[in-house]
């Protein structure tokens, strides 16, 4: 990606709005307006951004795609060579519904031999009706879990992923929030 591009979108990033054509200038050093209108419009050209009514800057999600480099062997060592196989966008790859998608920060050990640990975020999908199996964010009598979701004859359990603990079961309410979709973790 240009570099003029990758400035904009960090800028982007950094405050979550498109930056004015003055911003583009000063955090990219470019000396016109002129020259910036021919950077938009290269990046309207690429499909990274378009423009709406008024002439505002609109990003597209390639302008935050990410390129994925082929696989990588989790088991034995394998020669491995690194290609550009495509781009991908993560928000696409992991939203399905934005308004209804939203991240949440693990306090807890119970889900840990699932893979979510203490301080991990998981994104969480808003009006999805669960299935057996599904890890999920529920209000069970008045406190809030994330646990799997399991029917068993009929009746509803919240399942831990961690053998200190032990499976719940509603004894006045069960309210499923949401279904988590990914975890998040950074190292």
């Amino acid at each position: 990606m240009n570099k003029h591009f990758k400035k904009i979108a960090n800028f982007y990033k950094r405050h979550r709005r498109m930056p004015s054509y003055s911003e583009i200038m000063k955090s990219t050093g470019i000396k016109s307006k002129n020259a910036v209108f021919k950077v938009i419009e290269k990046m309207v050209t690429a499909g990274l951004v378009q423009k709406d009514t008024t002439g505002r800057i609109i990003p597209l999600p390639a302008l935050f795609s990410i390129r994925v480099l082929g696989t990588v062997t989790a088991g034995w060592p394998s020669p491995a060579e690194e290609e550009l196989s495509d781009t991908m966008n993560m928000d696409e790859y992991l939203i399905d519904n934005r308004d209804a998608t939203y991240l949440l920060k693990v306090n807890g050990d119970s889900m840990i031999d699932a893979g979510i640990m203490q301080g991990d975020m998981v994104l969480v999908e808003r009006g999805v009706a669960p299935h057996h199996g599904d890890i999920v964010i529920a209000e069970i009598d008045h406190e809030w879990t994330m646990k799997y979701y399991q029917k068993k004859n009929g009746a509803v359990w919240l399942v831990p992923a961690n053998k200190k603990y032990t499976p719940i079961k509603a004894q006045e309410e069960l309210n499923i929030a949401a279904i988590v979709k990914a975890v998040v973790r950074k190292y």
